[in-house]
């Protein structure tokens, strides 16, 4: 179970007592406050904390720029308007603070984001739980022959359970030994901080991750798009929702120029301006790389020439 029933009946506890407050709420991250959102086996992300609202950007926007802004009807025009130009710094003044609970292997993908303040749970101090993460069947697959760092097609059910096996009993024997190591029955035993080496990367750990909005949108815009890994990818779907409740005029804004929109090179910019004009352009004239190719076609749903 990602959430033991002390944690649970904690978050029931600090939902039944809310606080009257003269600072900016959301009432859609209300919602979603301490709630534990399940993700893979055992994991969960819960939102801790907030600050600021789709209102907060706007302000923000209106003192830096002054007059400039009073062209932009509405906030959420002027959100649009920011998020098309790239202007940053007003999304800046809105931060979220999340609890994660995740396969070590993902967090060491999640942490090279770097603009955020993250406190993780001290396998120094603490003793980790015994639970791993074990990919549902469907999750198997084989290395993709076109993407190095991505998968191909899902693995036959034989191979698949022989992989389950060895992931869970490999798993399994590996705490065992973790126990056995930093037990002081009849022996010193292991200091935590060097026994933690031999667990494997499929076990879970927790941390705190707290992070601006403009910085958020740069994790959801990577590891929400479908060439992401799909265990980091389904903890970005969850932290969407949150979002998606808390800051729902940045959110759609988002989800148009940066999830939905297409960054095109020069190169890019030039060969559709040939195909618009009635030339035919294939990949040996377009002057990009097979792989580019392959992109721009695929992102203007064209027949491949």
């Amino acid at each position: 179970m990602p959430l033991t029933p002390e944690q649970s009946a904690e978050i029931e506890d600090l939902r039944a007592t809310p606080r009257q407050t003269l600072r900016a709420v959301s009432e859609g991250a209300e919602k979603h406050l301490y709630k534990a959102h399940p993700v893979l086996d055992h994991g969960f992300v819960r939102m801790i904390d907030y600050m600021g609202d789709d209102a907060a950007i706007c302000q923000a926007a209106r003192v830096s720029y002054g007059r400039g802004t009073k062209s932009v009807q509405n906030d959420e025009g002027l959100i649009r308007y920011l998020m098309r130009h790239w202007h940053s710094t007003p999304f800046e003044m809105c931060e979220l603070k999340l609890h994660v609970k995740l396969p070590v292997f993902v967090a060491r993908q999640w942490i090279r984001h770097r603009t955020a303040n993250v406190n993780e749970y001290s396998a120094r101090y603490s003793i980790l739980d015994r639970e791993f993460y074990i990919p549902r069947p469907e999750d198997l697959a084989a290395q993709s022959s076109q993407n190095n760092q991505g998968r191909g097609d899902v693995l036959g059910p034989e191979e698949s359970a022989r992989v389950l096996d060895w992931l869970r009993e490999d798993a399994h024997r590996a705490y065992g030994h973790y126990e056995q190591m930093i037990s002081d029955d009849g022996q010193q035993g292991l200091a935590r901080e060097l026994a933690r080496m031999n667990l494997p990367a499929n076990i879970y750990t927790q941390w705190y991750w707290k992070v601006d909005l403009h910085n958020l949108f740069h994790f959801l815009r990577l590891r929400a798009d479908s060439h992401a890994q799909y265990e980091i990818r389904v903890y970005a779907d969850a932290i969407c929702e949150m979002v998606k409740d808390w800051v729902p005029a940045a959110y759609r804004a988002f989800e148009e120029y940066r999830l939905g929109g297409v960054t095109l090179s020069a190169s890019g910019v030039e060969c559709l301006r040939r195909m618009l004009a009635g030339e035919e352009v294939t990949q040996e004239t377009s002057g990009m790389s097979a792989r580019e190719w392959r992109e721009f076609v695929g992102a203007f749903v064209l027949k491949d020439i």
